[in-house]
C-alpha cells in the first residue's frame, strides 16, 4: 500500500501535507435508494467510459473530439451533483473516484463506497446503493477510486443483473449490483457480497488494517480484486493476495500471492530471511490492467512489510515491487519485472500499467508502460516483459544498519530518462526566505544523502523522491495516434530514521506530528517526515510537480510544464511556475487535449497535447484529487471530474461531481435552485468524529430568507431548535441542543447548501459547548435529503 502522507507542523504546505497510517472499520447492513426514474435509452451517437482508465488497458484516452483546441476556452459548467458523502476532521475522506458511463448511465462512487447512477446529460439521480460502511475505523486511505462493470453475455437482454456494477468499499467487500436498478445481485457471493478480508495467510489484527481502495479488474467472466494494507505496523502484515472471482456466482476461481510461502521452492536470491514466509503486504493496492485478447492480467505490486527495514525478508523479494503479468484465466505467472529490488523506501508500483503499441522498424509490438515512484518509466514487451529500451543494473549505496542487507544494484532504464531529479544536494535547496533556506541546509546536515536508493539509517536518511513519487496512483494517459504518454510527477523529499526498539517508546512521544511506526517484529521502529521549511514550503527547488509528455517511440521527453501552484504563495513573484503537490490523473481526448486537475489551487486544466500549452482552466469548489473522464451523449460531449478534495493532504473538501460542456441552450446548467423553498423535512446523517448520527431536520423558510425549525438526532439522542438564514443556495443555521445522556448542552453551527434541485442539504457542521469540553470545537459534515 502506498503509505499515506503524514502530519508535519501546522503552517502553509505543512498543514496541507498530512496523513496517518492507522485504519479500522466494521461493516454494516447495506441500503439502497431507488428514484422513480427510468433509465434513458442509449443514444446512437453516445461514446462512453467503460472502465476506470476508460478501457481495460488503462489508456485514459477517449476518441470523442467535439471539444477541441479551438473551442475549449468556451467550456462551462453543464451540471453539478452533490453526493453528500464526505467526512472532515478526525476520519476525513479523500475523493479520488472516476465515474463510468455505460448503457446511457453515469455511475459514480463516493469515499463511503456508495454507488450512484446519474442521468449523464442532466446530472439527476436515478438510483443509489449504500453499503453502510462503518465509519468508526481509523482508515489510512479513506477513499474509493471507482467501480467496475461487466455484461453477462449469457443472460437475456433486460434480465436482472445482466449489466453488473462491481464496487469494493474500503471495508474490503466485493459487491455486485444490477446496473438498471441498483439492487444487489443476490446470486453473487452471499446475497450479493464477498468478504475479501477472510482466508488470508496473515489475518488482519484489527478491522481496517486490510482495505480496498481501487476498483477491481474485469476480464472475461472474472472479477479480480487486490487490497490496500497498512504496511508499517508489523512485519507480518496481512498478505497481499490477488484473487479472481466468478463474475456470476462470486466463487473463488484462483489466487496469486506475490510472496512465495514454500521455502523448499524459493530462489534463495529472492527470499533469504528466516521469517520471510510470514512477511506481509506486497499487495496490489492500485489499479490493474487487462488484455483480454492475450488472456493477460497486469498487476502492479507494492512493497513487502515493513517498508523501511528488510532484515526479516532478505533477498530481492520477488514479486514485491514488481509488475507481474498473470494468465488471467488461471492466475499463473507469465512474466515479471521487478522495478525495485529489496524495497526499503516505500517505492511501491503505484500506477496502473498502460497498454500501448510500440513501433520499431515497421513492426508493431504490443507493449506495456509502467511508471514508478522513483520517477522511472519502464517500457516492456507485453508478451514477455522484455525491456524495449536497455535497462541497466547500477550499483547503489549499501546499508549501514545491523541486520539489513540492501540489494547492491537497482534497475535504471536508459530511455526514457528519469522523469524527476533523483539527488538533492545543498546546491539544490530552496527557501522562500533566506532564513528558510538556511534552516533547510542545517536540517540535512548529518543525514545520509547519496542519491536515489540511499537506504534508511540510524542517523536518518534523505530519500528523494519521497513516497508520493515520482508517479503515484494518478498514472498516465495515452494518445495512441501520437504515441505519446502524458503523466504527472511529484518532487518532494522525505527523511526516514530507524529507531532501535529500546528507544521507540520515547521516540513516539517526542515526535508528535510526524509519522512514527512500530514495524513490530523487527529490531527497529521508524520516524518519517517531509523535508519542509518552517514556513511549510518544500526545501527542494521547484517545480514541485510537473506534467510531462513522453514519446513512446524514441523515449524522449517532448514537453514538460509545471503543474498548478500553491495558493499560499500567490503573492510571491514567480510562484505560479513552481507547481503544486499533485494527486490526480490525466486523460486525453480526440480533440488534442489533456485534462487534469490534481492540484492544491483547485483548478481543472486543459493542455494542448502537442505542446503542453495550457489552453483553459476552471476553478473548482473543492480540490479535484481525482482523474477526469469524458463521454458524448445526445450529440454533446461532457468532461466530468469528482471534486471532493483530500482530507489528509488538507486540500479543500466537498462532495461535488461536476460536468463541463460547450454552451447549449437546450441543456442549461443544473445546479441552481433559487426558486425552491427550503421549507420541508430532511432525513439523513451527521458525520461527526467517525460516527454516523441519524438525523431529521425540519426547516421553515420565511419571507426574506429567515430559517427556523427543529433538529432531532437519534443516536446519540439529542434535539434542539434551529435558527438561521438562507442567501441564494447557502444556508447558515445554528442549533441549540440538549444531550440528556450526558446532561449537557451544546451548539451545532452549520454552513450548508441547498443542492440537487432543492433535494439535499449538505455541508459542514461544528459542535461546541459543554458536551465537547471548554473551548473545544469538533468539526463534521451533514447530508440530509428531502423527505417526500
Amino acid at each position: 500500500m502506498h503509505s499515506p502522507i503524514f502530519r508535519h507542523g501546522s503552517t502553509a504546505l505543512a498543514a496541507m501535507i498530512a496523513a496517518v497510517l492507522a485504519c479500522s472499520c466494521r461493516t454494516g447492513e447495506p441500503a439502497r435508494v431507488a428514484l422513480p426514474l427510468a433509465a434513458a435509452p442509449v443514444a446512437p451517437d453516445s461514446d462512453g467510459w467503460g472502465s476506470y482508465g476508460h478501457d481495460a488497458g488503462g489508456s485514459r484516452f477517449s476518441p470523442v473530439a467535439q471539444i477541441n483546441r479551438d473551442n475549449v476556452s468556451r467550456l462551462e459548467i453543464a451540471w453539478v451533483y452533490r453526493t453528500g458523502d464526505y467526512a472532515i476532521g478526525d476520519g476525513s475522506t479523500r475523493s479520488e473516484s472516476t465515474p463510468l458511463m455505460v448503457d446511457g448511465t453515469l455511475f459514480v462512487t463516493t469515499p463511503f463506497g456508495r454507488v450512484i447512477a446519474l442521468d449523464p446529460s442532466r446530472g439527476t439521480e436515478r438510483w443509489s446503493y449504500d453499503p453502510r460502511v462503518d465509519l468508526g475505523g481509523d482508515f489510512g486511505d479513506f477513499t474509493n477510486r471507482g467501480a467496475s462493470t461487466w455484461l453477462d453475455s449469457a443472460a437475456r437482454p433486460g434480465s436482472p443483473c445482466r449489466r453488473r456494477i462491481f464496487v469494493a468499499p474500503i471495508d474490503a467487500r466485493l459487491i455486485a449490483l444490477d446496473g438498471i436498478t441498483g439492487a444487489l445481485c443476490v446470486g453473487f457471493g452471499v446475497k450479493g457480497q464477498v468478504n475479501l478480508s477472510r482466508d488470508l495467510i496473515n489475518e488482519p489484527s484489527w478491522k481496517g488494517e486490510y482495505q480496498v481502495t481501487s476498483p477491481p479488474a474485469v476480464i472475461g467472466d472474472l472479477v479480480i480484486a487486490g487490497s490496500a494494507i497498512a504496511d508499517n505496523a508489523r512485519a507480518n502484515a496481512p498478505s497481499g493476495i490477488v484473487r479472481a472471482f466468478d463474475a456470476r456466482s462470486g466463487a473463488l476461481r484462483w489466487s496469486f500471492d506475490p510472496i512465495p510461502r514454500d521455502s523448499a521452492r524459493v530462489d534463495t536470491t529472492s527470499w533469504k530471511g528466516t521469517s520471510f514466509s510470514h512477511t506481509g503486504a506486497a499487495n496490489a493496492w492500485s489499479v490493474m490492467a487487462a488484455d483480454a485478447a492475450s488472456d493477460l492480467l497486469f498487476v502492479p505490486v507494492g512493497s513487502a512489510s515493513p517498508d523501511f527495514y528488510g532484515g526479516e525478508r532478505l533477498g530481492s523479494n520477488l514479486y514485491a515491487s514488481s509488475l507481474v503479468a498473470l494468465r488471467a484465466s488461471t492466475g499463473k505467472i507469465v512474466w515479471h519485472f521487478q522495478v525495485v529490488h529489496h524495497d526499503l523506501w516505500d517505492y511501491d508500483v503505484p500506477a496502473q500499467p498502460t497498454l500501448f503499441t510500440f513501433q520499431r522498424n515497421g513492426q508493431s509490438i504490443p507493449a506495456v508502460a509502467q511508471a514508478t515512484k522513483v520517477g522511472h518509466l519502464f517500457l516492456l514487451d507485453r508478451a514477455t516483459g522484455t525491456p524495449l529500451f536497455p535497462v541497466e543494473e547500477r550499483p547503489v549505496p549499501m546499508s549501514t544498519v545491523p541486520g539489513e542487507e540492501a540489494w547492491p544494484t537497482q534497475p535504471f532504464p536508459t530511455l526514457p530518462a528519469p522523469l524527476v531529479p533523483q539527488r538533492l544536494g545543498a546546491d539544490q535547496l530552496f527557501g522562500v526566505t533566506p532564513q528558510d533556506k538556511a534552516w533547510c541546509r542545517a536540517r540535512i546536515q548529518g543525514l545520509r544523502s547519496e542519491g536515489v536508493f540511499t537506504p534508511p539509517s540510524l542517523e536518518g536518511t534523505l530519500i528523494y523522491p519521497g513516497n508520493i513519487g515520482g508517479s503515484n496512483w494518478s498514472s498516465a494517459a495515452l494518445d495512441p495516434g501520437r504515441s505519446l504518454l502524458v503523466l504527472p510527477t511529484n518532487r518532494l523529499a522525505t527523511i526516514v530514521k530507524l529507531i532501535p526498539r529500546a528507544d521507540f517508546a520515547a521516540t513516539r512521544s517526542g515526535n508528535r506530528g510526524k509519522e512514527v511506526s512500530p514495524q513490530a517484529g523487527t529490531p527497529y521502529g521508524m520516524v518519517r517526515e517531509w523535508l519542509l521549511s518552517p514556513s511549510g514550503v518544500p526545501c527542494n527547488s521547484p517545480p514541485w510537480s510537473t506534467l510531462t509528455a513522453v514519446d513512446l517511440i524514441t523515449g524522449a521527453v517532448r514537453w514538460r510544464v509545471p503543474l498548478g501552484s500553491l495558493p499560499q504563495l500567490d503573492k510571491v513573484p514567480g510562484s505560479t511556475g513552481w507547481g503544486s503537490v499533485a494527486l490526480g490523473g490525466p486523460m486525453i481526448t480526440g480533440g488534442g487535449l489533456a485534462f487534469i486537475a490534481a492540484t492544491f489551487d483547485q483548478h481543472l486544466r486543459a493542455f494542448d497535447v502537442d505542446s503542453g500549452r495550457e489552453l483553459w482552466s476552471a476553478a473548482l469548489p473543492a480540490a479535484g484529487n481525482a482523474t477526469p473522464m469524458t463521454y458524448r451523449i445526445n450529440g454533446r460531449q461532457y468532461v466530468v471530474i469528482s471534486a471532493g478534495g483530500h482530507g489528509t493532504l488538507k486540500s479543500k473538501q466537498g462532495d461535488y461531481v461536476i460536468a463541463f460542456a460547450l454552451p447549449d441552450p437546450a441543456e442549461p446548467r443544473r445546479d441552481t435552485v433559487t426558486a425552491a423553498d427550503a421549507s420541508g423535512k430532511y432525513v439523513g446523517e451527521i458525520i461527526h468524529q467517525r460516527r454516523r448520527m441519524p438525523a431529521v431536520l425540519e426547516l421553515r423558510q420565511s419571507t426574506g430568507g429567515s430559517l427556523a425549525g427543529e433538529l432531532r438526532v437519534a443516536a446519540p439522542a439529542l434535539s434542539g431548535t434551529v435558527t438561521g438564514t438562507r442567501t441564494g443556495n447557502a444556508l447558515r443555521f445554528t442549533v441549540e441542543f440538549t444531550y440528556p445522556e450526558k446532561s449537557c448542552r451544546g451548539t451545532l453551527a452549520a454552513v450548508a447548501d441547498l443542492a440537487n434541485a432543492g433535494n439535499l442539504v449538505v455541508g459542514t457542521e461544528s459542535i461546541s459547548g459543554e458536551c465537547t469540553g471548554q473551548g473545544k470545537i469538533e468539526p463534521g459534515t451533514l447530508a440530509l435529503r428531502r423527505s417526500r
